[in-house]
């Protein structure tokens, strides 16, 4: 209550937090505002019967906005998917990696086409939104109102447009709110289904005591706290990499002589990883699905959700995004070169050359164990979920964002609350909540 308290107190952060929360109630506002000439009944349906499947799990990341057949059913997924082909450009295309080293500008520049190309996936994920929905008319179930040309325009726009103002409310909570705005939405969405997910989970309990009884409910929030707690710890771990700063005199005072530490965390990437695999992932098995093709129907259902082909792919993508946004983020010559300049080396490494294959060899085994590391834990709910039939929302991927996401958001609260003499989230004894970077 005290740390609630302070954050209260602080003017500036008082108005990141509501602006935050105001931000989020219009986006879960907007989940139920349908698009035009559709039955949100029929689809529910749909997408119920589909809990585990392709449906379910858009519909999760679209925090329930599927389901309703809301403006925002495509979610952030376009934004997201529009960063990644960005990233990969610049390791392709030598001009988009010049204006990634131009810094704040290049930035702009960069996040300039991420818009353009959200807007295009937009549009062509609207057509197959469309166009799978009027193939869902059957002669009992009537799920577009009047099919044809017109029905198709209105839900490209309005899909195009969900996504466009989903984008720009990322945007306007990282720039003046707290955390990261796109983040933030896929978290806000996952947690708006929990409550919906504990509820099935105790009338499951109810209603099938034998198979799923106190015992085998009480093993289950066992195992679930286990993670919570292995996400944690493992969220927080890093390697501290010492490093020594040469004295040097300026006038007539002496500077340096210090001792620092260079923090490599063992999961540099955060919930990246599995946001973009789960991206990739679901992007061909939506147009599969929304097309209507027998072909590429049979292909997407190669693709289910949990079984073991989906599983390696799923697995495969995490690993390749882990190593992929680690270099990214921390390149290690830079680093070493960055080092140089500030008279700083690390102990019994020489600097320049050597320093930059003794950091890259610590990174490279540290982005290892924390690949495996998203992976198990992405992996392991879905085994979870066969054997004792749990509901949706608890999957892996869904708990590493929300733990990742919490612990983001904490870290730049307690960092506000440090910065101004008050106490973190641990109290005046208490560890630090250490940040991603």
């Amino acid at each position: 209550m005290g740390v609630i308290i302070n954050i209260f107190k602080l003017p500036e952060l008082r108005r990141r937090v509501l602006f935050t929360l105001a931000m989020l109630a219009v986006y879960r506002f907007g989940v139920f505002v349908a698009v035009p000439g559709v039955d949100r009944n029929v689809m529910s349906r749909l997408v119920s019967q589909q809990t585990g499947g392709f449906l379910g799990y858009f519909n999760m990341f679209s925090g329930g906005a599927l389901s309703n057949l809301s403006v925002f059913a495509l979610g952030i997924m376009p934004y997201i998917s529009a960063s990644i082909i960005m990233q990969l450009m610049t390791v392709v295309i030598p001009k988009i990696e010049q204006l990634q080293k131009e810094g704040e500008s290049g930035r702009r520049k960069i996040n300039q086409y991420s818009r353009y190309g959200t807007v295009g996936l937009a549009v062509v994920q609207g057509y197959f939104m469309a166009s799978w929905l009027e193939s869902q008319n059957t002669p009992g179930q009537m799920l577009v109102l009047e099919v044809g040309l017109p029905f198709k325009l209105m839900t490209m726009l309005s899909l195009t447009a969900g996504t466009c103002f989903l984008m720009w409310l990322g945007e306007q909570i990282t720039e003046r709110g707290i955390g990261n705005g796109i983040s933030l939405i896929i978290f806000a969405g996952i947690i708006a289904d929990l409550p919906a997910g504990s509820y099935q989970l105790y009338q499951k309990a109810i209603d099938d005591p034998e198979n799923f009884g106190p015992l085998p409910l009480a093993i289950l929030l066992i195992v679930v706290l286990a993670v919570i707690a292995f996400v944690v710890i493992m969220e927080r771990g890093q390697r501290r990499i010492p490093v020594i700063y040469a004295k040097r005199v300026v006038g007539r005072k002496m500077f340096g002589g210090s001792q620092n530490y260079l923090p490599l965390r063992i999961n540099n990437a955060g919930v990246i990883p599995p946001i973009f695999a789960s991206s990739i992932i679901m992007f061909p098995a939506q147009i599969a699905g929304m097309t209507g093709n027998p072909l590429l129907q049979r292909f997407a259902a190669a693709f289910d959700y949990g079984n073991w082909l989906y599983l390696t792919v799923y697995v495969a993508l995490c690993i390749f995004f882990c190593y992929f946004y680690t270099q990214i983020q921390f390149n290690p010559v830079d680093l070493a070169d960055n080092l140089k300049k500030q008279n700083a080396s690390i102990p019994g490494i020489r600097p320049g050359k050597r320093t930059a294959e003794y950091i890259e060899f610590i990174l490279t085994r540290l982005t290892f164990a924390g690949a495996w590391y998203i992976s198990a834990v992405c992996v392991l709910p879905v085994f979870l979920q066969k054997d004792f039939n749990v509901p949706f929302y608890y999957g892996g991927t869904s708990l590493l964002i929300v733990v990742g996401v919490a612990l983001d958001l904490a870290q730049q609260i307690e960092s506000h609350l440090v910065t101004r003499s008050y106490e973190g989230f641990a109290g005046p004894k208490g560890p630090r909540i250490r940040g991603r970077k």
